[in-house]
């Protein structure tokens, strides 16, 4: 049946579809990552990891890798305890020697919003640090 407008025209009813009309109020039953519990630990980590750091001399090089390797592995296990399932982790970090340059970066993601990426920056007067981690919703 047509709806009579305010100005008397009668409008067209509104065709229905069979399926059923989502909710956006509805709480959704996918996992949701923490990103803010997330970047609060990273800042944290990189602080008491590199507070002190110095680039080291060429030879030894292998420290700059067990640092990277270590707050990769660390910030991977805190991801794991904050949403064990329902979701693929990526860790970025990147050390590089603070010589004074400067430096731009961004993201842009295209995905669900349960989706959630965090990142931090650290530098001290001998290096930089960036580490950007990734929770991708699987189910």
């Amino acid at each position: 049946m047509a709806a009579l407008t305010a100005s008397g025209l009668r409008s067209p009813p509104t065709p229905r579809s069979s399926a059923p009309s989502p909710r956006p109020s509805a709480p959704s039953p996918r996992p949701t990552f923490d990103n803010d519990l997330l970047r609060a630990y990273i800042k944290k980590l990189l602080q008491t990891t590199l507070g002190t750091a110095a680039w080291p001399e060429a030879r030894e090089r292998d420290k700059v890798k067990a640092w990277i390797k270590e707050i990769g592995e660390r910030v991977k296990e805190r991801m794991l305890e904050i949403q064990p399932r329902g979701f693929k982790y990526i860790v970025l970090t990147q050390i590089n020697e603070n010589l004074g340059q400067g430096g731009r970066a961004d993201l842009v993601c295209h995905w669900e919003d349960s989706d959630a990426v965090a990142q931090e920056v650290f530098h001290n007067d001998s290096v930089i640090c960036i580490c950007v981690a990734f929770a991708i919703r699987t189910i």
